[in-house]
């Protein structure tokens, strides 16, 4: 069973309908899913999985609890580091459920530099990844890190600049590669 990540922005409340119609495809064909506790994205993919009755799903949460768990699917807490303070909580959750994907869907706002990492956490672990951009309306599949540079150079330069503030040493390293 294929592993597939999906995550997204925390202001997305509406998917667009392409990504609904790729959570279907995923459902009928019966792939793993790795999600997040998140409000937004998050939440909205759980609230479609759990429409479906789904439960091949694994809820990755960095709290005691997770704060969304719509079908009662398994719930694996990922603690964050000693210390970790807003964005940092739940980087690491992020990063495990990157690790044990075999495919990436992120549907992004355009501005969100967490989910922007994520597309390239999939990257370092050569995950392809599908990602609808709901600000520009466009939808692209990255499949390495060249992939994902290039959507770096369409971003702007606020939103680049947040991403590499979040980065961590090792992933800056493949920047400077």
């Amino acid at each position: 069973m294929a592993m597939v990540f999906i995550g997204g922005s925390r202001d997305i409340v509406d998917l667009p309908e392409p990504a609904i119609e790729r959570i279907s495809s995923i459902v009928s064909h019966e792939h793993g899913v790795l999600i997040g506790d998140a409000p937004g994205a998050d939440a909205e993919v759980q609230g479609v999985l759990a429409g479906y009755g789904y439960e091949h799903v694994g809820v990755f949460h960095a709290g005691k609890e997770p704060r969304h768990n719509l079908g009662d699917w398994a719930a694996y807490h990922v603690p964050p580091p000693p210390g970790a303070r807003g964005f940092a909580v739940h980087a690491v959750k992020d990063r495990e459920m990157a690790r044990r994907a075999d495919y990436g869907l992120m549907i992004w706002d355009g501005a969100s530099p967490g989910t922007f990492l994520n597309v390239l956490r999939l990257a370092l672990v050569a995950s392809p990844c599908v990602v609808y951009d709901t600000m520009r309306g466009r939808v692209a599949t990255t499949y390495n890190i060249a992939d994902w540079r290039a959507m770096l150079d369409h971003v702007g330069t606020d939103v680049a600049r947040q991403v590499i503030a979040r980065m961590t040493p090792d992933e800056r390293e493949v920047l400077a590669a």
